[in-house]
């Protein structure tokens, strides 16, 4: 499992830096278009993760949904290298969140149930492996990147885009993933991979009320920081950096998230679910409000060291809060249905509105209005999320053995 997440996030370590850079100068779109393409990534995620998440739950193929997925993202990679215009990519990119939108949740569920019955730092040690693969694909891109451009004569020409040669980051992130679908297709089916749910059992979930307070903090925290992270390209350009900034900004950002997420399942014991939840928020916030009120590039840079808090303690730390209330047969479903709402919905109204605002205030006023948010609503975590409750158990299934 620790393969899978490294050549997933490794796939994703080759894309998601330099699309909104591929975007705006290579494809010629304008940041709105930029935001509008960005948010057909989860809007169709709300319909493409809880279906995904119903199906691996309902069938008790977990592993097999996993390969599917993974393959599925690495045609989607490697397809939109023949895309061109706004109107194709949108569809490209749609056609791609179609399967990479759920990757990440069914990888999540799928290594809560290798590890349940595990230490305490089962989950963040395989799960570290997936920050190494980006890490190691955001390093090594760039100069693979530059040698095509040589072999191929490729050149910048004023009024052109900076790196000619960028499409290639789609065959680069195909690859990643399809060695990846080839590693799931080896997972062991587990018993706890093959647990099923009855039909209409999910309706639980939405009754349960610290899932529900869950959601709506989820909404609110991917409001304030997923637009401004995937316009983040644009924003180091727009203050005078290369795509080989682009890249050096996502090291600090990952040699801080590597022992985070290594040492998380000390972190839990000892702050909690929500200590974690808040401390991730809080850290996105001021990493935004750095950037925001900063035009010099080492500033921008070193606000970057916070990322990899922000990752523990919201992409990481809402799904282990999910996986310590809903019963073991809706594991999947009640990841998607967190990822649906949160990266889904309220990825969909951070990308549009940071667009926006990047197109109308300039490129400070989403990192301003996204930090400011998130440091506010990190405030409100001892009202809105309550102590990890878990949803009654039935048919003899068994506590999680940690206590968030």
């Amino acid at each position: 499992m620790g393969a899978i997440w490294f050549f997933s996030l490794g796939g994703l370590g080759v894309f998601f830096p330099y699309y909104g850079l591929y975007l705006h100068e290579n494809a010629g779109l304008d940041p709105t278009q930029v935001g509008i393409v960005y948010a057909v990534l989860p809007t169709v995620g709300l319909l493409a993760q809880p279906f995904w998440g119903q199906f691996a739950d309902r069938t008790g193929s977990r592993s097999r949904i996993l390969t599917l997925l993974a393959a599925g993202t690495a045609i989607g990679y490697a397809a939109l290298f023949f895309w061109k215009g706004f109107v194709w990519l949108l569809f490209g990119t749609a056609i791609l969140a179609c399967f990479s939108v759920a990757l990440i949740p069914a990888s999540v569920a799928v290594t809560l149930a290798l590890t349940r019955d595990s230490n305490r730092h089962a989950f963040g040690l395989t799960r570290v492996w997936g920050t190494i693969g980006f890490l190691a694909l955001v390093v090594l891109f760039p100069p693979v990147l530059h040698g095509w451009q040589s072999l191929r004569g490729l050149v910048a020409h004023e009024g052109g885009p900076s790196e000619p040669g960028l499409e290639i980051m789609f065959l680069g992130a195909g690859l990643m993933v399809l060695i990846c679908a080839l590693i799931a297709r080896k997972l062991p089916q587990t018993d706890a991979l093959a647990v099923r749910a009855p039909r209409g059992d999910w309706r639980r979930l939405m009754r349960h009320r610290p899932f529900v307070r869950l959601l709506i903090f989820a909404l609110l925290a991917y409001f304030f920081l997923r637009g401004p992270m995937g316009l983040f390209p644009l924003f180091v350009r727009a203050h005078g950096g290369s795509l080989d900034s682009v890249s050096r900004m996502w090291i600090p950002m990952l040699i801080v998230e590597i022992p985070v997420i290594a040492l998380l399942g000390e972190t839990v014991a000892r702050i909690g679910a929500r200590g974690l939840l808040a401390t991730g928020v809080i850290a996105g916030g001021l990493r935004w409000l750095i950037c925001g009120l900063s035009s010099d590039l080492g500033w921008i840079f070193a606000a970057q060291i916070l990322h990899g808090i922000t990752v523990a303690g919201l992409l990481l730390g809402t799904p282990l809060y999910v996986e310590a209330i809903v019963p073991e047969r809706l594991r999947s479903t009640g990841q998607a249905l967190l990822a649906m709402v949160g990266v889904g919905i309220g990825g969909i109204c951070s990308y549009l509105g940071a667009g926006w605002l990047f197109t109308n205030a300039g490129p400070d006023a989403p990192y301003l209005v996204g930090g400011i948010g998130a440091l506010l609503l990190g405030c409100t975590i001892p009202l809105l999320i309550p102590p990890a409750v878990r949803i009654t158990a039935v048919d003899g299934e068994q506590p999680p053995p940690s206590n968030p």
